[in-house]
């Protein structure tokens, strides 16, 4: 079968609440605080769409199907992967990625790592299928924190089918942030602008 990158409207996931008994108890004394969990992106901070609202899902510990033709699991544990995913009514998704490094240096060349893996996608959905034809486009770069790229995928099949994806990858401090954006289309159909914007919150909301 082809390898096609297809969107489809994601099922919003039901979160069954917790019912428990919460006892709360001081602190033993000298114990570190527990770090902040990176925080994600809300339905209302996507790129608008034209006809339909967006929906999110919970944040679950997982890494995004959605990024897995691009963006590989490769050498992170996969405790350490956060995400999030969100739909419309429509042929139109999105998704947010979160991993904690153990320090900047590490989070730094993880991100480069992402942005190689994005930036070299077309080439490997072409040679792993001749049926498919592949172009990356770079965006540029964003000044938030210690900075982020957006890029833009679009494939196009034998058969005439058309997918457009948007993705970016940003960084502050130990945390790496992808976020994936798709449709079918082109990259005319793609919310470039929309999309630097929501960039740039995922960024910033982190901490």
């Amino acid at each position: 079968m082809s390898t096609r990158i297809r969107v489809s409207a994601l099922t919003s996931l039901a979160v069954a609440a917790l019912a428990a008994s919460t006892v709360l108890t001081a602190p033993a004394a000298g114990a570190a605080p527990k770090a902040a969990s990176p925080k994600f992106l809300s339905a209302s901070q996507l790129p608008p769409h034209p006809t339909s609202s967006w929906t999110a899902g919970p944040v679950t510990e997982g890494f995004p199907e959605e990024l897995g033709l691009c963006v590989s699991t490769e050498g992170v544990p996969s405790y350490d992967y956060r995400q999030r995913t969100f739909h419309t009514d429509l042929d139109t998704g999105a998704a947010q990625l979160t991993v904690v490094a153990d320090t900047p240096a590490l989070a730094k060349a993880r991100a480069k790592h992402y942005d190689d893996l994005i930036r070299t996608c077309a080439d490997r959905i072409e040679a792993a299928d001749p049926d498919v034809e592949a172009e990356v486009r770079d965006y540029g770069k964003l000044p938030v924190e210690e900075g982020a790229r957006v890029r833009g995928l679009h494939t196009e099949t034998s058969w005439g089918a058309n997918d457009v994806a948007l993705l970016s990858v940003g960084r502050d401090g130990k945390t790496v942030t992808v976020v994936w954006w798709g449709q079918m289309g082109d990259f005319g159909d793609a919310p470039v602008t929309a999309f630097k914007k929501t960039t740039k919150t995922a960024v910033t909301k982190l901490y």
